[in-house]
């Protein structure tokens, strides 16, 4: 008899919440690989870089087998409540311990996912310039003009200004030519709307800009906008630059420099 009650009142029990808890974590685990398989689906139809996509599946495979292995262990009897206690202090004190890790993931994720710039971008952002390489959870790898590798964390780049030089298919590019004020400005805007013109990359609109921008102190400037394909930016500004000295040595119109007329007052003795 006293084996027969200590079977109904222990073991049979403890073997059915023994069972239900193995029950649990079985279920649980397929639930979650479907919930992982259904969330990965979502996020590859909202176009979210693959990174991203597994870090994020990742994560949430540990939080939820975590809750099913509280939740199996609930089930035998063990108190779990310190248990959730310990993983909440240890959470926060990996938080604490990793804050700059931290902001720098947070970081991650916002490029991938509002996607600011994209891999073979040429950006100013974080201090550096280049063309971005690979964008990755906690970093940024640029290739900047002289082919250095930059590595710029992710929480740098995110929290000044990003200024992409290939987010648009066309730029303007700016220049300003300067003449003295005794030459002829007719004849030096001419040359230059001549020279606007015979350069093919140069896009017929907008049209470009030719104009007198300003009487400085030591010249006649003309601002020079023509827009071109982002690809020949520099080619078309450096090309420029050289046609126009080039042509105004050639008419006799100077490019003066910066100076100073210096007056010198006799004074009696």
């Amino acid at each position: 008899m006293d084996f027969e009650l200590l079977m109904s009142e222990y073991a049979v029990p403890w073997a059915i919440k023994l069972v239900t808890a193995v029950l649990i974590f079985v279920i649980g685990r397929i639930v979650i690989k479907l919930v992982i398989k259904l969330v990965k689906k979502l996020l590859h139809k909202s176009s979210m870089d693959e990174m991203l996509i597994d870090f994020v599946s990742s994560i949430l495979n540990a939080v939820l087998l975590l809750f099913v292995i509280i939740a199996a262990l609930n089930q035998l009897g063990v108190d779990t409540s310190s248990l959730v206690a310990l993983i909440a202090a240890a959470g926060l004190a990996i938080g604490l311990a990793l804050q700059g890790s931290m902001q720098n993931f947070a970081a991650g994720v916002m490029i991938l996912v509002f996607k600011p710039f994209k891999s073979g971008d040429f950006i100013e952002a974080g201090g550096v310039s280049g063309v971005v390489e690979k964008i990755q959870i906690f970093s940024t790898l640029m290739r900047t003009g002289d082919n250095k590798e930059v590595i710029v964390p992710n929480g740098s780049i995110y929290s000044g200004a990003i200024t992409n030089f290939s987010a648009r298919d066309t730029r303007r590019v700016d220049m300003v030519f300067g003449i003295g004020y005794d030459d002829d400005i007719r004849l030096a805007k001419s040359i230059l709307e001549k020279l606007v013109s015979e350069d093919s990359r140069i896009l017929p609109e907008p049209v470009p800009v030719i104009a007198l921008s300003e009487l400085a102190d030591s010249s006649v400037n003309f601002v020079v906008r023509p827009w071109v394909n982002s690809g020949d930016y520099w080619g078309v500004m450096w090309d420029m630059n050289e046609k126009v000295k080039l042509a105004f040595d050639e008419a006799g119109i100077s490019i003066p420099y910066p100076q100073m007329d210096l007056h010198l007052h006799k004074q009696e003795a």
